[in-house]
């Protein structure tokens, strides 16, 4: 998986190049998002020390820490002699090797309860990633809608434009034949402009809306991109949720991310609290060990040293203790330890409560804003349908000489801010619908 993603980041740039415009879906767009975030990169670093710290903690709890030692050295002058236990000044050579290891029997349960954080802090680190992803994907949809929406409005101004120039042509030729005075067709020049204005900043509000996407995805931001309509074209319901908003709430709490790393945050808490409690008991160790040594004169004029092999197999030792350590005073610096682990759990039981309250809010929130943007879509859809149809009236209406300019243009306004309240209302309902889905468990990506 590492070297297909690497591939995939050295290859995407060349493939990009290749072609003048890549053109993506929002599945695709929240696919690529998750892929290519930095902070997704991040967060699975923090996930690999989280399983590092989970075997360091198990190999901690079950097996003894072994260390070698080995040495030698020559002794010029006073010292002892290892025969003979007296004092020479003769030179003397020393060579020693030892094994030694310990292990904790008990340390107030410590271990065991690092074994359990440990667990937890890696089972926090997938949450975190799949809270991260729905972060990703939640903004990218709301981006993606963004430009959808004024790819729409372009395309419906683009024609409000032409609608205007046709209009100004015809004043101009009504004004000729002296059906139309001067000020009827100033003023369709001016309504012209105006409409020329408005797709003007909506072209531009249109490239930031494009700019804010590329930004979500990691998308390089001199690299073409064009989104393909894959949501208005599908039937999106009028229906409400009908969804229980209590019974989708007590589920969230189960579910959630949010709600899950809270929860965990609070249960080490606890542990980290219990730890600090039991190290007021003594500790029990056991430690074991091996050594030998070698010594010799060189130099030493008919001095016969004892063979390395026969010194290496005598002057061996072995040991084994066992070790009780009782705190008696330590300026209460374990009651002090105590003390802010009791403060750092109260705060994360706090940060869990207001957690499950954040989402119970967040679920009644969404399922009542699904159904306000499910009313209001169907609403804003039958008036733009009429004014759709007023405004092809008044078109005619107009060309026929029977309104002002003034009305023609009003009429042409309302229709557009109903088209462009119908776009947005889709747009909207999308989103909330798609976020109850992800209260119900579905994440973004599976919907």
């Amino acid at each position: 998986m590492k070297r297909i993603f690497l591939i995939t980041m050295i290859l995407t740039p060349l493939f990009i190049k290749a072609q003048d415009t890549i053109s993506m879906g929002l599945k695709e767009c929240m696919r690529y998002a998750v892929e290519h975030s930095t902070k997704v990169v991040a967060q699975n670093a923090d996930n690999r020390d989280a399983q590092v710290n989970r075997r360091d903690a198990i190999l901690s709890t079950f097996t003894p820490e072994i260390s070698g030692n080995a040495y030698a050295y020559y002794n010029f002058g006073r010292s002892i002699d290892p025969e003979s236990n007296t004092y020479s000044t003769v030179t003397s050579f020393h060579n020693g090797y030892s094994v030694s290891a310990g292990i904790d029997l008990f340390n107030g349960f410590q271990a065991v309860n690092n074994m359990k954080i440990t667990k937890t802090a890696q089972l926090m680190g997938k949450t975190k990633s799949q809270q991260l992803e729905d972060q990703i994907c939640l903004a990218t949809m709301e981006a993606f809608c963004n430009v959808l929406y004024f790819t729409k409005l372009e395309e419906a101004l683009t024609a409000q434009v032409e609608t205007a120039e046709k209009a100004l042509q015809l004043a101009e030729r009504q004004e000729k034949l002296g059906r139309k005075s001067h000020a009827d067709v100033v003023q369709m020049q001016a309504d012209l402009a105006e409409r020329q204005y408005q797709l003007t900043n909506c072209h531009n509000r249109y490239n930031d809306a494009v700019i804010t996407l590329k930004d979500v995805m990691f998308w390089p931001i001199e690299q073409p991109l064009k989104v393909v309509d894959d949501i208005t074209n599908s039937e999106i319901s009028f229906d409400k949720s009908g969804e229980d908003a209590q019974q989708m709430a007590e589920n969230a709490k189960e579910i959630m991310p949010a709600v899950m790393l809270a929860e965990s945050t609070m249960n080490n808490a606890e542990l980290e609290l219990r730890t600090s409690r039991w190290k007021l008991l003594p500790r029990l160790s056991l430690y074991g060990g091996w050594s030998t040594n070698y010594f010799t004169y060189p130099g030493l004029s008919g001095y016969t040293p004892v063979p390395f092999e026969d010194q290496f197999r005598n002057n061996r030792g072995e040991y084994i203790q066992l070790s009780l350590s009782i705190p008696i005073y330590d300026r209460l610096s374990r009651h002090s330890t105590i003390s802010r682990r009791k403060n750092a759990y109260i705060k994360a039981k706090a940060d869990y409560d207001q957690a499950v309250q954040q989402v119970e809010a967040e679920v009644y929130r969404a399922v009542a804003d699904c159904e306000g943007t499910a009313d209001a879509m169907r609403q804003a859809e039958t008036r733009a349908e009429l004014q759709e149809e007023a405004f092809a009236l008044n078109a005619k209406r107009f060309e026929q000489g029977l309104i002002s300019s003034i009305e023609y243009q009003t009429a042409s306004n309302t229709y557009l801010n109903a088209l462009a309240e119908k776009m947005n209302a889709k747009m909207q309902h999308f989103i909330k619908k798609s976020v109850v889905k992800y209260y119900k468990g579905i994440h973004y990506l599976e919907q």
